[in-house]
């Protein structure tokens, strides 16, 4: 009779202090706000649609003039984008996290031109920034690091966009054909990278775009997903503020010539403009 007394007292005082454990006020402690979610935000859009002037690209056929008057056919243009930033009308700043954050687009897979940004917050976007090319920290993260489209391998004969170690990434590519091409063949190649180097120094041909979207605004719902569309300028590859190129000059630009590269680079920076947002 004594052993199932003190049974049930040990019984009651077990429930008696679980029960005051759960009951106590959480006053004395600071609140936490829960972790944000996929639901706390919204998707945005951005479309890359390349052109040449005023023209659409289109690859293997169609004749294009630059600044200097040369002829040309485009046969490849790849480049890489990344570090996206957007700016809300209330000057806050989203940054895409850095893991979500590159992308390769190549004029001849159409998919690769539309970027979906997800879990962006809710509210009303005036100005996007992002990077031409690939940042030096991911340029030199470990192997696993660099997966989908940084997956370094690939021929550089077909959409190979990497060199080596020391010199990373290719960020823009641009190959074709023109009466001012290589004597040989008629082709010119452009392939333009370089991002201060690993082991060894080299110029950095990372280039930083900033668009403001001006009156226009992308508002972000949980229901509406916004399209950013930018028009993507060829020709601003070979004309620009640095300089103008001339394919019968340069019919081949590479990391061995990083004067030029520079060159193509600061005039790159510039192919960007928005056309519209729906």
């Amino acid at each position: 009779m004594k052993s199932i007394f003190y049974k049930c007292f040990a019984a009651f005082f077990a429930v008696t202090i679980l029960f005051s454990a759960s009951s106590c006020s959480d006053s004395s402690r600071p609140s936490v706000d829960p972790e944000p979610s996929a639901s706390n935000g919204g998707k945005l859009r951005i479309e890359f649609d390349n052109v040449v002037g005023d023209k659409n690209l289109v690859l293997n056929g169609v004749t294009y003039k630059n600044a200097s008057g040369e002829d040309f056919i485009v046969t490849k243009f790849n480049y890489f984008i990344s570090n996206i930033k957007l700016t809300k009308a209330d000057g806050s700043v989203f940054t895409v996290p850095q893991d979500s954050s590159y992308f390769l687009i190549k004029e001849d897979t159409k998919t690769s031109q539309f970027v979906t940004l997800n879990n962006v917050p809710v509210g009303d976007y005036t100005a996007a920034e992002f990077m031409v090319g690939v940042d030096s920290t991911r340029n030199t993260a470990p192997i696993e690091k660099r997966q989908g489209v940084l997956d370094p391998s690939g021929s550089m004969m077909d959409d190979g966009m990497y060199w080596a170690w020391n010199s990373g990434y290719i960020f823009v590519k641009l190959e074709g054909s023109s009466s001012k091409g290589n004597p040989v063949n008629g082709k010119f190649y452009y392939h333009i990278g370089l991002f201060g180097g690993y082991n060894e120094r080299t110029v950095n041909n990372t280039r930083v775009v900033k668009v403001s979207f001006g009156t226009l605004k992308a508002p972000v719902t949980k229901s509406e997903t916004p399209e950013v569309h930018f028009l993507v300028d060829v020709l601003k590859v070979f004309d620009g503020p640095a300089t103008n190129i001339s394919i019968a000059q340069y019919n081949s630009i590479m990391g061995g010539q990083p004067e030029k590269s520079q060159q193509i680079a600061n005039n790159y920076v510039n192919m960007f403009t928005l056309d519209h947002i729906h």
